[in-house]
């Protein structure tokens, strides 16, 4: 029997709206210890000062991953970012930086900013490799559930 192999096809970059609630919240399940619920989604992606943006499959329109910004006056903030599992490691996570970015700079936001688990070495890199660079650390800030707490990095990227 022969097996064909498809290559991938990548995610369409998309807005993200709070119909996608549900997804959002079982992928962020998988990523972090504290995941939030399908009502914090919806309520978040209702938001006039929140920016969404979907990695959509385009055969099966699937969200395969997301990111969520928060925006104040010139100023916004990565509130979270989560790729499904099976599709890490594949450019998703940098299609929607690189996607939420432009939308950010087009409203006309002057520094970004965000927060990571020092420990989490991929997004690290990821970010480093699109010019956030860090400026502070919060002790304490991931509450884990069978762990102490860790240490989240607090990066800037100036977009002006």
């Amino acid at each position: 029997m022969l097996f064909r192999f498809r290559k991938s096809v990548p995610p369409v970059i998309r807005p993200l709206h709070s119909d996608r609630a549900e997804s959002c919240a079982t992928i962020h399940a998988e990523s972090f210890a504290h995941p939030w619920s399908p009502a914090e989604f919806e309520t978040l992606l209702s938001s006039k000062t929140t920016l969404g943006v979907a990695a959509i499959d385009a055969a099966s329109n699937a969200l395969r991953g997301f990111a969520l910004s928060r925006l104040a006056a010139d100023e916004a903030e990565i509130l979270t970012i989560a790729v499904h599992s099976p599709h890490r490691s594949r450019g998703i996570g940098r299609a929607l930086m690189s996607d939420t970015l432009s939308r950010l700079a087009d409203w006309h936001v002057r520094s970004l900013f965000l927060e990571v688990e020092q420990t989490n070495r991929a997004a690290i890199a990821l970010y480093s490799r699109m010019g956030f660079r860090e400026v502070g650390q919060r002790r304490g800030y991931y509450q884990k559930q069978r762990e102490s707490a860790a240490t989240a990095l607090v990066l800037r990227k100036d977009l002006a």
